[in-house]
C-alpha cells in the first residue's frame, strides 16, 4: 500500500551508527541524476611519450672484442671439421689476457654459435672462426687508431671524430711497419724504460722481417727517449711517439681498439 515504510536495519552511514534505512515499496527509490564524466576521471596526459625505435646513428663506429677463455683452434668456416688456420691462446706472449677482435657471428646447422675473429698471426689479415663459448663476454669500443706511414702521423677517432693526433716514428725501408687492419691487444707498463718510454701498446700486427718488440715479431706502439727523431723512419717496425703523446694516447685509447696502418 502506498506510503508504507518498513525499517529494515541499522547501518553506519556518514560515520553515524544506528541511522535507519527506509524504502518505499510502492514507489521506486529516487536515484541521483548521472553527471557527465562522473563515473571515470579524465585520462591523465603522459609526461613522456617514447618515439619510434630507430637504429643508433653511430652504429658504424661500434667495435667488439672478447677475451679468450680457453685454448681453441680457429677454423676456415664455422664447423668443427673445417681446416685450422691457427690457434688462440688464453695469454699473450707478454703475459696478459689474450683478447681478439670480433668481426661477425653465425649459427651452425647443429645450433652451435660461432664467431669470426681477427688473429694475431702471419700472414697479416688472417681471420678464423671459433666457438662462441671459447670466448668471454663482449667488450665494445668506439675508438679507431689510424696510422699514416707516408705522413708519419697517427690519429685516434672516437665515433668517427678525431680526438688525438701526433707525429710518429715508423719502420725503415729494411724493416717496414706492416700495413693492414689490426687491433690493440694489451696496454703495458712493464717495459717502461728510456728506450720504450713510460707506456706501450701491443698490437696484433706482425712483422715479416723483424721488430724490436720484446715478445718477438709483434708490432708495438710505444714512447721513445729520442723524440727529436720523430717524425721519421727510425724503427724496426714499431710505431714510436713522444713520451708525452704516448701517455695522452694511453688515456684515450682502450684495449680492443681497431688499428688501421696504411
Amino acid at each position: 500500500m502506498r506510503g508504507t515504510v518498513l525499517v529494515i536495519g541499522f547501518l553506519a552511514i556518514g560515520g553515524v551508527a544506528g541511522a535507519p534505512l527506509a524504502f518505499d515499496f510502492d514507489e521506486p527509490p529516487v536515484r541521483p541524476a548521472s553527471q557527465p564524466g562522473a563515473s571515470l576521471p579524465e585520462p591523465v596526459e603522459p609526461a613522456f611519450t617514447p618515439g619510434r625505435p630507430r637504429p643508433l646513428a653511430n652504429k658504424g663506429f661500434l667495435f667488439h672484442w672478447a677475451s679468450v677463455r680457453q685454448r681453441v683452434s680457429a677454423r676456415t668456416i664455422p664447423a668443427e671439421v673445417a681446416p685450422t688456420v691457427g690457434y688462440l691462446e688464453t695469454m699473450t706472449p707478454e703475459g696478459t689476457t689474450n683478447v681478439v677482435s670480433v668481426l661477425k657471428r653465425d649459427t651452425a646447422p647443429d645450433g652451435k654459435l660461432w664467431v669470426k675473429v681477427r688473429l694475431a698471426a702471419l700472414p697479416n689479415g688472417t681471420t678464423g672462426w671459433v666457438p662462441r663459448d671459447a670466448l668471454g663476454g663482449y667488450g665494445t669500443v668506439r675508438t679507431q687508431l689510424i696510422v699514416d706511414l707516408d705522413g708519419m702521423s697517427a690519429r685516434l677517432l672516437r665515433n668517427g671524430t678525431t680526438i688525438f693526433k701526433a707525429d710518429v716514428g715508423v719502420g725503415t725501408s729494411a724493416y717496414p711497419t706492416p700495413t693492414g687492419t689490426f687491433y690493440i691487444r694489451n696496454k703495458l707498463r712493464r717495459y717502461s724504460s728510456p728506450f720504450y718510454g713510460p707506456l706501450a701498446f701491443g698490437t696484433s700486427a706482425r712483422s715479416e722481417v723483424l721488430t724490436d718488440w720484446p715478445a718477438g715479431g709483434f708490432v708495438g706502439i710505444h714512447g721513445t727517449n729520442q723524440p727529436k727523431l720523430i717524425p721519421g723512419p727510425i724503427s724496426h717496425g714499431c710505431i714510436r711517439l713522444s713520451n708525452e703523446d704516448i701517455l695522452e694516447l694511453g688515456r684515450l685509447m682502450p684495449v680492443g681498439t681497431p688499428v688501421t696502418i696504411k
